[in-house]
C-alpha cells in the first residue's frame, strides 16, 4: 500500500543524473501524505546548511535529474516551495487534511522554478521553430518559451513561428554551441556578452572550416 501511494504521487521529469538518494522512511511517509492529503513535519537542512522543521502540504513527489524533490506549501509561510527529499532527515504524518489546488501540476512547478531561479546571466532569445525543436535543447528545467503573436511572415522560407526565449544562467558559455546544433534563426536581444561570445565561435567554425586538409 505505501508502495502504492509512492507510485501515485511520483513523476518523473528527467533523464537520470547524479543519484542523491533519499531515506525510505521519508520517502514513503510523505508519498502517504500526498495520497491521503494529510500535512507532514519534516526536519530539512537547507542549501546553506541551516536546519528547521517544516509543516509541509506536499502535492507531489519529482524524480529530476538523479534527484527527488517534493513540491507543497509551506504552511509557516504560506508560500509554495520545493524541497530535496534527500535533505529531509526525519518525517511524519500530522493530524488534519488539506485540499491540493485545482490545476496544480507538481512536475511543471519544479520545472519552471529551475527555469526561473535567481542566476548571474538573464538571457532572451527570440528562435523560429517549433517547440519541440527548441525543447530538444532548452528543455523546460532551462528555458521558459512564450509564443510572439501572429504567424510566420509570407514568404519566409523558414518554417515554425517564432518563440521569445528566456533563459537564466549562472555561465554563458555553453549557449553557443547549443545554438549552433538548435541550427534555427535566431535573435539576441540580451546580453551583447552572449553575442560577441556567438560571433567569436561563429569565427572559429569558419576558419577550422576554410583550413587545408
Amino acid at each position: 500500500g505505501r508502495l502504492d501511494a509512492l507510485l501515485e504521487s511520483l513523476a518523473f521529469t528527467d533523464g537520470p543524473g547524479e543519484a542523491a538518494v533519499p531515506d525510505t522512511g521519508v520517502l514513503l511517509t510523505i508519498a502517504d501524505a500526498v495520497r491521503h492529503g494529510r500535512p507532514v513535519s519534516m526536519r530539512y537542512t537547507g542549501g546553506d546548511g541551516r536546519r528547521g522543521e517544516r509543516t509541509l502540504h506536499a502535492y507531489g513527489i519529482i524524480a529530476h535529474a538523479g534527484r527527488w524533490y517534493v513540491t507543497g506549501r509551506d504552511a509557516g509561510i504560506g508560500e509554495d516551495r520545493t524541497f530535496r527529499l534527500d535533505r529531509i532527515t526525519d518525517a511524519r504524518a500530522l493530524p488534519g487534511s488539506f485540499e491540493v489546488p485545482a490545476g496544480t501540476d507538481p512536475a511543471a512547478r519544479l520545472l519552471s522554478g529551475f527555469a526561473t531561479a535567481g542566476y548571474r546571466h538573464e538571457v532572451t532569445l527570440r528562435i523560429q521553430g517549433t517547440a519541440e525543436q527548441i525543447r530538444a535543447r532548452l528543455p523546460a528545467a532551462v528555458a521558459i518559451l512564450e509564443a510572439e503573436e501572429g504567424p510566420a511572415a509570407d514568404g519566409d522560407p523558414t518554417p515554425g513561428r517564432w518563440w521569445r526565449v528566456g533563459v537564466r544562467a549562472e555561465r554563458l558559455d555553453w549557449l553557443p554551441p547549443v545554438l549552433a546544433a538548435l541550427d534555427r534563426p535566431f535573435v539576441i536581444e540580451r546580453p551583447d556578452e552572449l553575442r560577441d561570445l556567438v560571433a567569436a565561435l561563429a569565427d572559429r567554425l569558419a576558419s577550422s572550416a576554410r583550413r587545408d586538409p
